[in-house]
């Protein structure tokens, strides 16, 4: 066995699983040099929830922040998340839409696309996967890791056979919550090592405090990628700490080669950037960093549980906090057990929210729940229960095809939606992915610009002239 590498995700699963995803690109740019002097397999760095925070909370352009990445960035792969169908947005896209974002994404520094899809239908996912391939990235495709009635090791290891069919340059064992153990993470890796050719990615959280075993164990299996993350945005919610996973390495079999001291260094910088974080009320230490084993019964991921809180503070219901975890499981089966991961995460938990602020079950159902229900989002793994489904929707018919296929091409008519706003073709894609949020996002662009052309603002550090 070759020295095992490392994805770090200090740049992205870090903050977004422990801090709602609010690190700043001018938080991040500093620490690159140094970052890349590592020699890390990768840098995860976009994708995931960071388009949506860079306009909705940071004004900050996802693509400026990209290219700004990749130019500070010269020897290490850069790596995004993708939603398969559903890029960075909550809604099924049309075929030419995730064409354009993926040629996009790669042009403009990406070079490697994590492409998964919420309920491992990979009709959703062959789109993209295509596109990565067409236009020069490297494809790795996920498989989304959860424990139910149908979710067992011989689901996944064929899975991954087709996964490979598909014409992934790796598969990755995304287990979002923490429920793959150590002893099954060692025989779910040796099976997909003995099933297919293709190197094997894995990652995991430390949200039931297991993740450093899960990763050791899978190493020992066979796997040839770890996601971790630099210790002052590590553990908890997040991945374990790539410190940790180093020095545990060193001088056997695997050890990655990397430099201890240069991540203490990373680590010194970082920690001001989580105290930050924390001061500002993004990062409560006490919950995202807590061992909960609960989570094995709940099976909720870092991401989803920050949103949860988030939801529960914002109606002034923190009381009700396990309430609605309990809530969690119970939605889940009654929606034919999809795996908890975006967009199915926020589906679930906003239902399970919902049913248990408004005191019945199914009293209030979101769009999205009822999207869902009617297979906007592929097909469900499990039975669903009827009942609730008629609730839900009615006798609306449930779509059985792959729903991409009824979208229309919708490339032009976005154009022609937002063509006021238009500067660039990037733009055509964050109206696609959030058209509420994004006209607001170009206006402040705009008026910072002109701030810049009369002398108001200064260009490089966007501070107010002395």
């Amino acid at each position: 066995m070759a020295k095992v590498q490392i994805t770090d995700t200090i740049l992205r699963d870090g903050h977004q699983s422990q801090a709602a995803t609010r690190m700043r690109t001018d938080e991040m740019l500093p620490a690159c040099e140094k970052l890349d002097k590592v020699g890390y397999y990768s840098l995860e760095c976009w994708g995931g929830a960071t388009y949506d925070a860079c306009i909705r909370f940071l004004n900050e352009d996802p693509w400026e922040r990209l290219r700004k990445l990749r130019k500070a960035l010269p020897h290490t792969k850069t790596q995004m998340l993708l939603r398969g169908q559903n890029l960075l947005g909550y809604r099924p896209y049309s075929d030419d839409v995730v064409d354009f974002f993926v040629k996009k994404a790669v042009e403009n520094g990406i070079d490697i696309i994590r492409c998964f899809d919420a309920l491992n239908d990979l009709r959703n996912m062959q789109t993209a996967v295509k596109a990565t391939k067409k236009y020069g990235g490297t494809a790795e495709i996920a498989l989304s890791y959860t424990q139910s009635p149908v979710h067992n090791e011989d689901y996944f290891v064929k899975l991954a056979e087709e996964i490979e069919k598909m014409g992934a340059d790796l598969i990755c064992i995304k287990d979002m919550a923490n429920l793959l153990l150590p002893y099954e993470a060692y025989k779910l890796v040796k099976r997909l090592k003995s099933a297919t050719k293709l190197p094997i990615v894995i990652h995991t959280h430390n949200t039931t405090g297991t993740g450093d075993m899960v990763l050791l164990k899978a190493v020992e299996a066979g796997a040839d990628v770890i996601d971790t993350c630099l210790s002052p945005l590590a553990s908890g919610t997040s991945q374990p700490a790539t410190e940790s996973l180093v020095a545990t390495f060193q001088g056997t079999e695997y050890d990655t080669g990397i430099d201890l001291n240069l991540l203490a260094d990373l680590a010194s910088y970082f920690r001001e950037v989580a105290d930050r974080l924390t001061k500002d009320g993004f990062r409560d230490p006490g919950r995202v960093l807590a061992v909960d084993v609960k989570t094995l019964q709940y099976q909720v991921p870092g991401g989803m549980l920050s949103n949860l809180i988030g939801q529960l503070k914002a109606a002034n219901a923190m009381d009700k906090y396990y309430d609605v975890l309990a809530e969690v499981p119970r939605v889940r089966e009654d929606f034919g057990f999809p795996p908890l991961v975006t967009p199915t995460s926020q589906i679930v938990g906003t239902q399970a929210v919902m049913n248990v602020l408004y005191g019945e079950r199914y009293k209030m159902v979101p769009n999205e729940s009822k999207g869902l229900l009617r297979g906007e989002y592929g097909k469900l793994p499990g039975k669903v229960n009827e009942e609730v489904r008629k609730k839900c929707i009615g006798d609306e018919k449930v779509i059985t095809c792959r729903f991409a296929d009824t979208l229309p091409p919708e490339l032009d008519k976005l154009r022609d939606e937002m063509r006021e706003w238009y500067q660039k073709d990037e733009d055509v894609l964050t109206y696609a992915m959030f058209p509420k949020v994004a006209p607001k996002f170009f206006e402040y662009r705009e008026a910072q610009q002109m701030k810049i052309e009369t002398g108001m603002l200064n260009k490089e550090d966007k501070t107010m002239p002395v």
